[in-house]
């Protein structure tokens, strides 16, 4: 599962527009044009992230690497949404674009609640199989004695 690719075109849109919008409002868009690219900037090296991941799986994301990959890109999308609804009048942000980047971020966090349940899952596994209580990793037992 690539991220980017699943989850994100719209929102990506959004922050486009987000950012025409700041452009066209003078001095204080310049402020807040400045704070949202750095804070997209951290988001999209959070979504590469993740994208790499599963590139690296070749389209299959390994849940321990993805699981603090998306718990990063949840926090960095946490910092986005908290700044758009703090700056919302000042920057002159629609209700709509909020509206649409919460929703973003709780496919996000969706994604990273899955990504850590099934890298606990893995952990365990591979637990129960060192401590030879069986599971999916642990090798079948061969017969002793004589055939």
């Amino acid at each position: 599962m690539i991220i980017g690719a699943i989850v994100f075109p719209r929102a990506l849109a959004r922050l486009s527009f987000l950012a025409m919008l700041l452009a066209a409002n003078g001095a204080q868009a310049q402020s807040c044009q400045e704070d949202f690219q750095k804070l997209t900037a951290k988001r999209m090296a959070g979504i590469e992230a993740l994208n790499n991941i599963g590139k690296a799986g070749k389209g299959k994301m390994d849940p321990e690497a993805a699981c603090p990959a998306a718990r990063r890109l949840v926090a960095i999308e946490t910092e986005m949404m908290n700044y758009l609804a703090k700056n919302k009048e000042w920057c002159n942000i629609p209700d709509h674009v909020v509206d649409g980047f919460k929703e973003a971020r709780g496919k996000t966090q969706g994604f990273a609640s899955q990504a850590c349940d099934a890298a606990a899952k893995v952990k365990q596994m591979r637990d129960q199989a060192a401590a030879g209580g069986g599971g999916m990793m642990a090798p079948p037992k061969l017969p002793a004695g004589p055939l």
